[in-house]
């Protein structure tokens, strides 16, 4: 019973990860193409339409149940064996440092963009936009390696109990 809840958990933390990942593809495809597409008057569109909610709705309420199934895979596995516990260690870091990145790089741009920039003020707009954009795809690979990592201790985890 122990194995199955623990690969139920691997599982779940798996499915988050993902639906983070593809929520954050979708975010660079299409929001934020649609954001860049005729700075100023886009950004003052996106202005509008996220006056009551935004993607970080979505981000904050998911990342943290993300990274809380990352510590509880950490410590449940963390005798399972060194590759597996390196696996889900490797992943737990990647889906910290994407978080870290989010806050420490996005949300200011975010304020830029969506609240504090004059709208008038195109260049600063065109070059927070360009620098968002670029950088989401970079948090898109963290999520996506720690995603990898996630499967590699499932597979490890599923092949030690076939031995």
């Amino acid at each position: 019973m122990k194995k199955i809840m623990k690969s139920i958990i691997l599982f779940a933390s798996i499915a988050v990860a993902s639906g983070l990942l593809f929520v954050n593809v979708y975010t660079s495809l299409i929001d934020a193409t649609s954001w860049g597409n005729n700075i100023p008057d886009s950004i003052a569109t996106a202005r509008d339409y996220y006056k009551s909610v935004n993607p970080g709705n979505f981000f904050r309420l998911f990342s943290p149940v993300n990274q809380f199934l990352g510590v509880v895979v950490l410590v449940l596995f963390w005798k399972s064996s060194p590759a597996i516990r390196l696996y889900v260690a490797i992943a737990f870091v990647l889906y910290i440092a994407a978080e870290g990145l989010t806050f420490g790089y996005f949300y200011p741009r975010n304020a830029i963009m969506f609240k504090s920039a004059q709208i008038t003020d195109i260049d600063l707009l065109r070059k927070t936009w360009s620098q968002w954009n670029s950088m989401n795809w970079v948090r898109s690979a963290m999520l996506l390696v720690g995603l990898i990592f996630s499967m590699l201790a499932l597979h490890s985890f599923y092949s030690l109990r076939a031995k």
